[in-house]
């Protein structure tokens, strides 16, 4: 059985910076080709923002391009995002989800979710 486990959220001031990390255990290979971060902030719907496939294939959301930096340790299912310059638009909770979905930042085809990581960025 798969599980997907978030860890690192947390509060900052705008400009700040956190690092958010998922291990996903017992993940066979083909259920996480692969991995990526969505956020959902009230009130809104859940959108992909960062993505990565087992062959390095990356993709990002626009509005966090230069700013967040995925990261994948193919060999523990590690995934991490580096988030930097942190906006208060950027509040919301993170989840790390894994599958073979052919739209890397689209949910559908992401079989497997962790519980979510609150990320707040407030002055």
């Amino acid at each position: 059985q798969v599980q997907v486990v978030e860890s690192g959220g947390g509060s900052v001031q705008p400009g700040g910076s956190l690092r958010l990390s998922c291990a996903a255990s017992g993940c066979p290979w083909w259920t996480c080709y692969n991995m990526a971060w969505f956020r959902q902030a009230p009130g809104e719907e859940r959108e992909g923002v960062a993505a990565e496939s087992r062959v390095g294939a990356i993709r990002y959301l626009d509005s966090v391009k230069g700013r967040f930096t995925i990261s994948r340790d193919n060999g523990k299912d590690t995934l991490y995002l580096q988030m930097d310059n942190l906006k208060a638009e950027d509040t919301a909770m993170y989840y790390c989800a894994a599958g073979n979905a052919k739209t890397m930042l689209a949910s559908p085809g992401y079989t497997e979710w962790g519980q979510g990581a609150q990320v707040t960025v407030s002055s």
